[in-house]
């Protein structure tokens, strides 16, 4: 819709005034600007989105720890539930984290098989994202299962449920799903994954 609007706008001139000479191709081509799709802005959203939660989780964490070994070095005391929060937050950042650290390529994988076979390396590519997607849904319902069992016991300080904190499997699968469904098109034709300047998968290996 937003390509064909800027289509229309730049041969508005020349319907109205036809003593004017139609633009070339070139000249067309500069006036149309691709737009960004509402799929773009949702996949750049939760990127941000779930990027900001792991900054936001892994500095609490760093704040709670240090302020408790401050707390037991200066008073010889600490805070009881700074290690039981600071446990359960990092399981969080684990299962949070998992999809972008995927949207990059930064898991551990083995890529032999698709190098042996270049040909069919793209068939090969389309069987690991259907191995995935299925590996993915199914852990999201062994998390759910979990998190219902679980949920009548609690932590031992916090009285937190342990179901909650089990909920971070199924919602971090789903989120990995979500990542996999939007990385799909550009990875299983051509092996396209994220890149910028604070991480790189490629220059990070031996």
């Amino acid at each position: 819709m937003l390509r064909a609007a800027a289509a229309v706008r730049a041969f508005l001139p020349f319907i109205i005034d036809d003593r004017r000479p139609l633009p070339s191709v070139r000249q067309f081509a500069a006036c149309v600007k691709p737009g960004v799709s509402m799929l773009d802005r949702f996949d750049r959203a939760l990127l941000k989105a779930n990027r900001w939660t792991l900054i936001v989780i892994l500095a609490a964490m760093a704040t709670m720890v240090f302020v408790n070994v401050v707390l037991r070095f200066t008073t010889d005391r600490s805070l009881l539930w700074v290690e039981e929060v600071s446990r359960y937050l990092m399981i969080w950042l684990t299962f949070l984290g998992g999809g972008p650290v995927l949207r990059y390529g930064g898991h551990l994988g083995i890529d032999t098989l698709q190098e042996a076979l270049p040909r069919h390396a793209g068939a090969v590519r389309a069987a690991i994202f259907a191995m995935l997607l299925g590996f993915f849904a199914f852990m999201v319902w062994v998390g759910l299962r979990y998190a219902a069992f679980a949920w009548a016991q609690t932590t031992p300080v916090m009285q937190i449920p342990i179901g909650a904190v089990y909920l971070a499997m199924p919602i971090g699968f789903t989120l990995m799903i979500l990542h996999l469904l939007l990385m799909a098109g550009p990875y299983v034709r051509r092996r396209a994954l994220l890149a910028d300047g604070e991480f790189d998968a490629d220059a990070a290996k031996l």
